[in-house]
């Protein structure tokens, strides 16, 4: 059942097959989703997602849909290394943060401090206050009231991922027989808060934050990878099989278009427990129906975090040379997303190969339980 797990585990490297290319679906899933609300920029009229009662070009969903299935694919990951880990040794917390500091805040604050230089020279201002909450890994807080930062309001992700790991390794460490009940339980307590908060105060800074702040996404990761980890029958019966499977793709491929199933805060939930069915559906590889294990999707799920922090200045950037571009509208569409997306994926991968190795390499030294983002040779 276990393929690609067991064998790469017998050479003491952990690589879950598929994940990369969830990974490549989530980050093109944002690049995409910020270039069609970005499109007016581009002095461009056609709207691929349609448009909202306010006039503004649709397509958020597809990226929160696409920030939803990192949140989730983290959460899994992470637990499942940190209970390999707790398999072998007790959970060193320190080499747990060491680890995310070298593979996180690279990239993060270079990208910031180039940021703060480009709104600082194109004359704009910066408040302290919004500096710091992006400085601090808080950038969520300025997310939901609406005071971000040029090309730095999509870091909420990250300030929102970075909180949750403040707490969820001291919490796998801690609670060895009971994980299960008391992460179930909080993931449906913050639904309800959730629920309640978008029906009785809907919009309200209390109830956009409960959307924001998607811990519960990450738990239901990390609950997956506990049951996936002790191998549970029920789950993986319920989940890894091919009806489950084609349902599962069938829901994210209509909301990849856009579609709505209830609303944006159920459809979260729906797109979460989708996340968790996908992923050990390609993990498991029996019963996987569309195989994301293929060069292109591990390509681009390797280089995914690149692509995530830096496409937002490469929009502005680009929507600042083809605005002037005069060409047939369908024509200049296409050049405006193939252009942005193909500029991501370059720099990126610059980014990757030249800057990150170095960090990653480093991380690996504090790792207890090796993983690869690559499948290793056999």
């Amino acid at each position: 059942m276990f393929n690609y797990t067991n064998q790469q585990m017998k050479n003491n490297i952990v690589y879950l097959s598929g994940l990369n290319g969830l990974r490549s679906i989530a980050a093109l899933s944002v690049v995409i989703s910020h270039i069609a609300g970005s499109i007016n920029g581009f002095n461009v009229k056609i709207y691929l997602f349609g448009i909202n009662k306010n006039g503004l070009p649709n397509g958020w969903n597809l990226g929160s849909n696409g920030v939803t299935i990192f949140f989730v694919l983290s959460g899994f990951l992470i637990t499942y290394l940190l209970l390999l880990e707790r398999k072998k040794a007790p959970i060193s917390i320190r080499k747990f943060y060491i680890r995310r500091v070298l593979r996180i805040w690279p990239v993060y604050y270079m990208y910031f401090f180039v940021c703060i230089l480009i709104i600082l020279s194109l004359g704009e201002n910066i408040g302290l206050d919004a500096f710091f909450y992006y400085l601090f890994f808080a950038a969520n807080i300025p997310f939901v009231f609406e005071f971000t930062l040029p090309f730095l309001a999509h870091f909420w992700s990250i300030g929102v991922e970075e909180q949750f790991y403040l707490f969820w390794p001291w919490l796998i460490k801690k609670t060895k027989q009971n994980s299960f009940t008391i992460i179930l339980s909080t993931v449906i307590v913050i639904n309800v808060i959730r629920y309640f908060l978008w029906w009785k105060y809907p919009f309200s800074d209390s109830a956009i934050f409960s959307i924001v702040n998607r811990f519960d996404c990450m738990m239901v990761g990390g609950l997956g990878a506990i049951l996936f980890y002790e191998k549970n029958t029920f789950f993986l019966k319920l989940f890894d099989n091919k009806i489950t499977q084609l349902l599962a793709w069938i829901i994210m491929i209509l909301m990849a278009f856009n579609i709505k199933f209830i609303n944006s805060i159920v459809d979260t939930t729906i797109v979460t427990a989708i996340s968790l069915i996908l992923i050990v559906g390609q993990i498991n590889v029996k019963n996987r129906l569309i195989n994301l294990e293929l060069p292109f999707f591990n390509f681009i799920g390797k280089i995914s975090y690149g692509i995530y922090v830096y496409h937002m200045l490469i929009i502005f950037i680009f929507s600042n040379l083809f605005k002037y571009i005069d060409l047939q509208e369908n024509y200049k569409l296409f050049l405006v997303y193939g252009s942005v997306i193909s500029a991501s994926i370059i720099l990126a991968y610059i980014s990757y190969e030249y800057f990150e190795k170095y960090f990653i390499k480093l991380k690996n030294n504090f790792a207890v339980v090796k993983s690869s983002a690559s499948r290793p040779n056999k």
